[in-house]
């Protein structure tokens, strides 16, 4: 038993398998606007930063503005902000495609918010709650992920805020290994079917 435990440390060690390295695979969701949006929509992406995040979370809500300034500073190099709601919209009525919308028009989003009604987008990446935050990157034509968890440190003050997303982005542009990989989140549990 030992034995194969140590083997099998060695082989990850051997092939540089890790824990963190995670491969996302392309998607088609549905924006607020009734248009399909996958991945492949933006052949020129270096990146995305990847948000899980919905109507009614109160900690989520303190992010709107935020992830508009994030899209509007990385859209411009290539690396665009995706919305995801995966909250179940049978435990939550307000989660629905319609009060989606709404919620894009109040807050004047600048990225797409996309519904994951079969919630099976959330569960490739592994997203518990929102707001959750994946930063994932084109590496050898794979879409790996190189962040995830929280946007910043302060949801109540974004102006005191460290944004450990930006942080990640601007290591990655100018190829340095990201240096803070995952960060502790809170917000809503998204409930699973």
């Amino acid at each position: 038993m030992h034995r194969f435990i140590i083997l099998l440390t060695c082989s990850w060690m051997l092939f540089g398998f890790s824990e963190n390295e995670k491969f996302i695979e392309d998607f088609i969701l549905y924006n607020t606007n009734s248009q399909k949006v996958s991945l492949s929509d933006y052949p020129n992406a270096k990146g995305f930063i990847i948000v899980f995040t919905c109507n009614h979370c109160p900690f989520a809500q303190l992010y709107y503005k935020r992830l508009n300034a994030l899209n509007e500073k990385y859209s411009k190099e290539n690396i665009p902000l995706l919305a995801i709601n995966s909250m179940d919209t049978f435990l939550y009525e307000d989660e629905t495609l319609k009060l989606m919308k709404k919620k894009v028009d109040k807050f004047k989003f600048s990225f797409p918010y996309l519904q994951d009604a079969s919630q099976s987008v959330g569960k490739n990446f592994g997203a518990t709650h929102t707001p959750q935050v994946f930063l994932i990157w084109k590496v050898n034509n794979h879409w790996e992920v190189k962040y995830k968890g929280a946007i910043d440190n302060n949801g109540e003050h974004p102006e005191l805020a460290k944004s450990y997303i930006a942080q990640a982005i601007e290591e990655l542009k100018v190829n340095k290994p990201v240096s803070i990989t995952e960060m502790n989140s809170i917000g809503c549990k998204i409930m699973y079917r």
